[in-house]
C-alpha cells in the first residue's frame, strides 16, 4: 500500500539511492554478518518486505528468498534466486499459512499511508509465518527525529518503537526485543564510513544510545 504509483517510486528511489548503492551493499553485508545472521538459519524461508534494491535479501544466507516491493526497478536488482512479489503489502500475500521463518523489513513501515495498512500488513505476516517465526523490523524513530523524520517526501506514518510494539502485539505477536535506538538515521545523504567502524558500532550498544535514531523490534509468532 502506497500513495505513490510504481512509476513515482521508481523515480524517487533512483534519485535517492543510485549514487551510493555500492556503499549500501557493503553496509548491509556487515549488518547481516555481524548482527542479523543470529536470527536467520541456513534452512529458513525469508521474506524481505519493502526490499528496495535487494541489499539485504541478495546477501543473506538462507534456503528460500522472497522479496516484496512495488518499485518496477526491483526486478532487475534482485538475484535470480530471489522470488519477487510485486504487490501491495496490505493485500493478501500469495503464500500459504505457516510458510515463512522470517519477515525482515527495514525503513519501510513509515512509507505506508495509514495505520490500517500497517495492521493489514502485520496480519499477513502473522498468517504466513510458522509458529515461532520472527519479524525483524528497523525504522526511523520519530521520537528521536522529530523534524528530520519528514525530510523524505514519501514518509507518511510516524512510528516509535513503542507504537510498533503495540501494533505487533495487537496482531498476535510476542515481543522478543525492543530497542528505542539501534542504527543511525539514514544512508541516503550521509557520509560513507569504513566497514570496521560499523563492526565496532554493532558491538557497543552504548554507542547505539548516542547515535541511534532508528528502532529495532523483533517479534515472534
Amino acid at each position: 500500500m502506497s500513495d505513490n504509483t510504481p512509476q513515482e517510486l521508481q523515480k524517487l528511489y533512483a534519485a535517492r539511492f543510485e549514487r551510493n548503492l555500492d556503499y549500501r551493499r557493503r553496509v548491509w553485508r556487515v549488518l547481516i554478518a555481524s548482527f542479523f545472521s543470529r536470527y536467520i538459519r541456513p534452512c529458513d524461508a525469508v521474506l524481505d518486505l519493502g526490499c528496495g534494491y535487494g541489499e539485504f535479501i541478495n546477501q543473506v544466507h538462507c534456503a528460500r528468498k522472497l522479496a516484496m516491493d512495488l518499485n518496477p526497478d526491483v526486478a532487475r536488482r534482485l538475484d535470480p534466486a530471489v522470488k519477487l512479489l510485486a504487490q501491495d503489502c496490505s493485500a493478501t500475500w500469495p503464500l500459504p499459512d505457516d510458510s515463512l521463518d522470517v519477515v525482515f523489513t527495514s525503513n519501510f513501515f513509515e512509507h505506508l499511508p495509514s495505520k490500517q495498512g500497517l495492521a493489514n500488513t502485520l496480519a499477513q505476516a502473522h498468517r504466513c509465518l510458522r509458529p515461532g517465526g520472527l519479524v525483524l523490523a528497523i525504522g526511523p524513530n520519530i521520537k528521536c527525529l522529530p523534524g528530520a523524520y519528514w525530510d523524505f517526501w514519501d514518509h507518511h506514518l510516524p512510528l516509535t518503537e513503542s507504537s510498533l510494539k503495540e501494533a505487533m502485539a495487537a496482531a498476535g505477536f510476542r515481543i522478543v526485543l525492543c530497542r528505542e535506538r539501534f542504527l543511525p538515521y539514514t544512508m541516503a545523504h550521509s557520509r560513507q564510513y569504513p566497514d570496521f567502524l560499523l563492526k565496532i558500532y554493532l558491538k557497543l550498544p552504548t554507542l547505539w544510545r548516542l547515535f541511534g535514531r532508528q528502532f529495532l523490534v523483533v517479534a515472534a509468532k
